[in-house]
C-alpha cells in the first residue's frame, strides 16, 4: 500500500497540518480533512509514515461518529470528500478523508479515564488525585477505575504536551453551562463505547475528545473520534494489574525509538521496514476487532 505523507490538494484553500491531519476550507462552512498516514512520537513528526494509518483513522472515526451520534450532534456532513476536489485530487481522499461542518472550536481537551494509566497515573501517586478528583487509596497501575473520570486537559502549543488541569479551569474558559455539558457528554460518550470495546476484546483505557460549537450555540462532536491515536486501546486478554499494557497503536514505534540514540528532538531516526509493518498491522487489527460484523 502506497503511503500518503503530505497531501497536495490544490483545488482548495490550505488552512493548516497537524500532525496527522491537512485541512482545507470548503466555502466557507465547511472543512475537508485530509488523514495522511505521518506518525509522531514524543512530539515529533516522523519522516516514515504508516502506511494505511490515515485510512484506518478515518474508518473508526467514521464507525463511531454514526455508532454514538444519537448522544451528541456530530461534524459530519455527507457530502463524499470526493465531490468537492478535482478529478485528479480524488484519489489522495478516497478513504481518508471527511467533509465536515465548520465549528467554533472548544480549546479545552476533553478526557475520559476509566483506567488509571499514563498521566493519570502519575497524578495519583503523586496526590492521591487526578485533575482534582480524588480517588480510593491503594489503586494500582492499569487499574479499572471505580467509574469514568472527566479529566480535561488545556491544549498546548504544537509540540508541546497538553497540561491536565481540573473542571474549575473549563468552567473558568466556557462557563458553568457549557462546561458541565462537555462532561456530560464526555462521558456519555466513553461509557457507551468502553461497553462495545469491550464486547470486542478491547479495553478503553482512556479517550480525548474535542468539541465545537455551531452558529447557534449547540454543542458538536468533531475532529477524530475513538482512535488509536486519541485513544488508549488494550487486548482485553492481556491486561494486567501493576504494568502498562500494549496497545493498539504507536507502541512498537515508540519502543524501538527507545533503543537508540536520540534526545527526541527533530530529526527522528529513520525507521526499519518491520517497525513500520508491524505498526500498520496494530492500527488494522484495532479496525478488524471493533467494526467486522458489527451490527
Amino acid at each position: 500500500m502506497k503511503a500518503l505523507l503530505q497531501s497536495s490538494i490544490q483545488s482548495l484553500p490550505l488552512l493548516g497540518r497537524g500532525k496527522v491531519r491537512d485541512m482545507y476550507a470548503v466555502g466557507e462552512d465547511k472543512l475537508l480533512i485530509v488523514a495522511t498516514d505521518r506518525i509522531s512520537a514524543f512530539d515529533v513528526i516522523l519522516d516514515d509514515p504508516i502506511p494505511g494509518k490515515g485510512k484506518v483513522l478515518t474508518a473508526l472515526t467514521e464507525f463511531w461518529l454514526e455508532r454514538l451520534g444519537h448522544l451528541v450532534p456530530t461534524h459530519v456532513t455527507g457530502i463524499a470528500p470526493e465531490d468537492v476536489v478535482a478529478p485528479d485530487e480524488r484519489e489522495q481522499v478516497a478513504g481518508r478523508a471527511m467533509v465536515v461542518k465548520r465549528l467554533d472550536p472548544i480549546l479545552v481537551e476533553a478526557v475520559a479515564r476509566g483506567y488509571l494509566i499514563g498521566s493519570g497515573w502519575k497524578d495519583y501517586q503523586a496526590s492521591g488525585a487526578v485533575c482534582g478528583i480524588a480517588l480510593p487509596p491503594g489503586l494500582r497501575q492499569a487499574q479499572q477505575l471505580p467509574e469514568p473520570i472527566f479529566t480535561p486537559a488545556a491544549k498546548a502549543e504544537f509540540g508541546q504536551h497538553d497540561e491536565n488541569v481540573d473542571f474549575n479551569y473549563v468552567v473558568a474558559q466556557v462557563g458553568a453551562d457549557l462546561a458541565a455539558e462537555i462532561r456530560r457528554v464526555t462521558l456519555a460518550l466513553y461509557t457507551e463505547a468502553a461497553t462495545y470495546a469491550r464486547s470486542r476484546g478491547i479495553l478503553i483505557a482512556d479517550t480525548k475528545f474535542e468539541f465545537g460549537l455551531d452558529a447557534q450555540g449547540t454543542l458538536h462532536l468533531m475532529d477524530e473520534v475513538l482512535t488509536p491515536d486519541s485513544s488508549r486501546f488494550w487486548p482485553a486478554d492481556s491486561h494486567a494489574l501493576g504494568i502498562s499494557p500494549p496497545s493498539f497503536d504507536k507502541q512498537f514505534v515508540r519502543d524501538w525509538l527507545e533503543t537508540q540514540d536520540w534526545n527526541k528532538t527533530p530529526p527522528a531516526p529513520r525507521l526499519p521496514a518491520e517497525v513500520m509493518e508491524r505498526t500498520a498491522a496494530k492500527y488494522q487489527e484495532a479496525l478488524d476487532r471493533l467494526t467486522q460484523g458489527a451490527a
